[in-house]
C-alpha cells in the first residue's frame, strides 16, 4: 500500500475499457486521505489527450476518488459557483505516483443552482458495443450512475460548497508553502 502525505504530488491517468490511454492530468495534490477515498486538488493543470494534444484546466478543481465506488467527483471551483463533473468510471488505484481508473464514458454535470444533466449517453452507447461491454458491466455503470445522483441528492459531502471551498484553501496554501520551499 502506498503512504502519501499531504501535499504530495501525482499524475492522474484515464483509460478506456479497451486498456488504451484516453487523458492525463500532469498534477494532482492531495488534499486528505480517508479510508475509503482520497482528496486532491489542482489549477491550471496540463492535460495531454490520447492523440497527443494538450491543454490546461481553466479553474481550481478539488477531485475526488474512491476505493470502492464506481465514479470520481471533481468540483470545479469557478467564479461563479462550484461545477460537478463527475465521471462513471472504475475506482481508482495508484502506481508509480499515478492515479489510474477507467472511464465510462456517461457523465453527470452538476451546475451551482442545483440542476443537473447526465453527458454522453451517445458516446456510452457507441463504446458499449464497439468494445463488448458485459452485461453484468452495463448493470454496474447504470447503477453507480443512480446512486451517484442518490448521493447528490441526498446532500453528500462531495457536494457541499463548504467543505470544497475549505479544500480549495487548505490545496492553495500547501502551493504557497511548497513554492516558498523551492527557493532555499
Amino acid at each position: 500500500m502506498n503512504k502519501f502525505c499531504i501535499g504530495d504530488k501525482l499524475e492522474i491517468q484515464c483509460y478506456k475499457h479497451d486498456k488504451k490511454p484516453h487523458r492525463a492530468w500532469s498534477e494532482a495534490v492531495v488534499l486528505d486521505i480517508k479510508k475509503d477515498y482520497m482528496v486532491f486538488g489542482n489549477n491550471k493543470t496540463l492535460v495531454t489527450e490520447a492523440e497527443g494534444t494538450t491543454w490546461r484546466t481553466k479553474e481550481p478543481a478539488i477531485m475526488y476518488f474512491f476505493k470502492d465506488r464506481w465514479y470520481n467527483i471533481i468540483a470545479q471551483m469557478k467564479r461563479d459557483g462550484i461545477y460537478y463533473y463527475c465521471n462513471i468510471a472504475t475506482p481508482y488505484i495508484i502506481e508509480e505516483n499515478t492515479i489510474k481508473y477507467i472511464d465510462y464514458d456517461l457523465d453527470l454535470r452538476i451546475f451551482p443552482k442545483g440542476e443537473f444533466k447526465i453527458l454522453d449517453k451517445l458516446e456510452y452507447e457507441y463504446h458499449k458495443n464497439k468494445m463488448n461491454y458485459s452485461e453484468d458491466l452495463d448493470i454496474v455503470i447504470n447503477s453507480a450512475m443512480k446512486q451517484l445522483i442518490k448521493e447528490y441528492k441526498n446532500g453528500a459531502h462531495m457536494f457541499d460548497a463548504e467543505r470544497n471551498e475549505k479544500y480549495l484553501h487548505l490545496y492553495l496554501q500547501v502551493i504557497k508553502e511548497s513554492e516558498s520551499s523551492n527557493f532555499y
